[in-house]
């Protein structure tokens, strides 16, 4: 797997260097001299290439003139992201068919951003983490666990038994994401553009939480959407800490 752009394997160098196997960087590049001296702390390779060689390794993506060559991303066991959750009180972010890896990079990176998430992804029809993912969460899969699970239904009934409050996004005749008292711990399940949340799901949530718009004929992009209720849950936990 390929990891593209100077943010995104600096921060893998920060965070996770141990999953880095060599790091390539166009000659002539201003980020060289830090670069070899951060890799060289663990004994990474930092090879200096030709743009030409940069272009077809990144194939024709705009590398910004740095990449690197990563393990595969590390998916947490669902029991142990579980107790984690339950453990630190993350709220658990149940992706139901968002099979757009720009959709699920982009809530990586807000999940990240704000922080205690935790992802819960199916195997099936469902974007996975890939280098297209990674390229847009930017740094963001080194600070949140993510899981796959066979069933993702059978996923969300197994955090209520572990005393988790479900809720489900929706578009329309859902409570105001605002206004809403959330109980926590809290797990929140996010449907696709195109379909939703599935039905065989949504009989398990326990309230539908809906972004108002003032526009009728006009939504949000599901990542960004993702990225208000991310917002308005960890405003509202804050609070109940500070209370």
């Amino acid at each position: 797997m390929k990891l593209y752009g100077k943010n995104p394997v600096a921060e893998r160098l920060k965070t996770n260097p141990k999953s880095i196997r060599m790091i390539y960087v166009e000659e002539g590049h201003p980020e060289t001299a830090y670069l070899r001296k951060k890799a060289a702390q663990w004994g990474i390779s930092v090879a200096l290439v030709p743009h030409s060689k940069i272009l077809k390794l990144g194939r024709n993506l705009n590398t910004q003139g740095i990449l690197a060559e990563v393990e595969d991303f590390p998916y947490m066991p669902y029991d142990e992201l579980l107790e984690i959750a339950t453990a630190k009180k993350h709220t658990l972010l149940f992706l139901d068919s968002l099979t757009d890896p720009q959709n699920l990079g982009g809530i990586m990176r807000s999940a990240a951003c704000l922080g205690n998430f935790a992802i819960v992804l199916p195997t099936h029809d469902s974007a996975t983490v890939t280098e297209s993912v990674l390229r847009v969460a930017s740094g963001a899969d080194n600070h949140i666990k993510v899981a796959r699970v066979s069933n993702l239904n059978h996923a969300i009934l197994a955090a209520k038994e572990a005393g988790f409050w479900i809720a489900g996004t929706v578009v329309e005749d859902g409570e105001d994401i605002r206004e809403v008292q959330l109980p926590f711990p809290l797990g929140l399940v996010i449907g696709s553009e195109a379909r939703g949340i599935r039905d065989v799901i949504r009989k398990n949530i326990d309230v539908a939480l809906m972004i108002p718009m003032s526009r009728e004929r006009l939504s949000l992009n599901v990542a960004h959407a993702a990225a208000i209720f991310c917002y308005e849950i960890s405003k509202q936990k804050n609070k109940t800490k500070k209370d």
